[in-house]
């Protein structure tokens, strides 16, 4: 795991906004003093005497930043797995047609079923050291080191993450920095694309939390990053440390990003053109073609028709080909999770090998590198302005 990013140059604290003192018991109340049109002023009464000077200025009011990711179940074990999927699952953002008869085949049919082999799935992938998902390891990180690169704007600058599904909550990280004083808050859904399923989705928790609040931090919200072109160098740049630590030179590369219904898009979602414009312009940030790096849309779910070409499919025909050295990058996961690092990594590399591909590598997401930090916290800095 690489050093967190050089530090930014200090930015000089905002100054504390002084209150006007208290009137003191027994003090008769200071009239407001100003003639009227037309008429003398009257003569100002005589002053109290001054109360003593306060022993400490008050607190300055604190900004929140919080990063938020997908989710992942607490335990790689059915029955944590079951209820992550299930609050996944019932999200109307996510399964738009949520009928009767969708409810009976969740409930009777895949919850059983597939909670099983999801646990299965991230038991492969889990980290026994800290009993977490990958996800929820880098996420911490990235907010921590965060944290760290802006300590130099103040203690009143406050980090933490949260997790969509499953925990931490969005609602308790939102709770807890409202309990230390933050009365403005920057959220940050790590998405470099938008969709309603991922982004839409987290706002509309955040509202339904703020709904509850008689009185509720300013908001902001980070925008969709994915044509950013520091983003784009820094995808680019990556790629080329990755390609040359290798011991092979790919024939192909492939970009994988996360899968939609392709309903979803026809109603107005913009996610695939803006995965569409990533994969452009780190193309030409590259110099590669179209032959060259490809963009295909994993993780289809159900008998719908989503977003293609599909990623496993273009795998298979690519080994079918002759293809005998495949790359593959995730540009649209800001965080390695079980999309990463076992549906690509393992079962795309096994089904590339079996089809006669001879090697393959899954290069790492950005996570909480030096070049992802120093990426996140320009997009915070940005978004920052006028509050630090």
């Amino acid at each position: 795991m690489n050093d967190a990013p050089p530090v930014p140059p200090p930015i000089s604290d905002q100054p504390a906004n002084e209150l006007a003192p208290p009137i003191q018991p027994g003090e008769p109340e200071r009239p407001i003093v100003g003639p009227a049109l037309g008429e003398p002023a009257a003569p100002m009464p005589p002053e109290a005497p001054a109360p003593a000077a306060p022993t400490a200025a008050p607190a300055a009011s604190g900004i929140g930043v919080l990063l938020v990711n997908l989710g992942t179940p607490d335990a790689a074990e059915p029955a944590a797995v079951r209820r992550y999927l299930k609050e996944f699952l019932t999200d109307p953002r996510v399964i738009e047609k949520n009928s009767l008869l969708w409810k009976i085949v969740l409930n009777g049919i895949i919850l059983p079923l597939r909670s099983r082999r999801k646990a299965r799935d991230y038991e492969k992938i889990w980290n026994h050291e800290k009993d977490e998902s990958p996800l929820k390891t880098i996420t911490r990180s990235q907010a921590e080191k965060l944290a760290g690169i802006l300590e130099p704007l103040g203690n009143h600058v406050v980090v933490d993450w949260a997790m969509r599904y499953a925990n931490p909550s969005i609602a308790s990280r939102l709770e807890a920095l409202i309990a230390s004083g933050c009365d403005r808050i920057l959220l940050m859904p790590l998405y470099p694309q938008y969709a309603a399923p991922t982004t839409a989705t987290v706002c509309d928790e955040v509202f339904r939390y703020l709904m509850t609040l008689r009185r509720q931090p300013a908001l902001r919200i980070l925008p969709a990053y994915y044509d950013d072109p520091y983003y784009i160098e820094v995808l680019a740049s990556s790629l080329k440390a990755e390609l040359k630590a290798l011991p092979f030179e790919p024939d192909v590369i492939v970009a994988s990003y996360h899968g939609m219904p392709q309903e979803y898009v026809q109603k107005g979602d913009p996610y695939e053109s803006q995965c569409v414009t990533t994969t452009q312009l780190l193309r030409a940030q590259l110099g590669y073609d179209e032959n060259k790096l490809m963009l295909t849309y994993q993780s289809r779910f159900g008998r719908a028709r989503w977003l293609q070409p599909y990623t496993i499919k273009t795998v298979k025909a690519l080994a079918k080909k002759g293809v005998k050295n495949l790359v593959m990058i995730m540009p649209g996961f800001s965080a390695d999770c079980l999309e990463t690092l076992e549906e690509i990594a393992v079962e795309n590399a096994h089904v590339f090998k079996r089809n006669g591909g001879q090697n393959f590598a899954a290069i790492p997401c950005l996570n909480d590198s030096e070049a992802g930090m120093l990426m996140i916290w320009q997009l915070a800095m940005r978004q920052l302005k006028g509050w630090v």
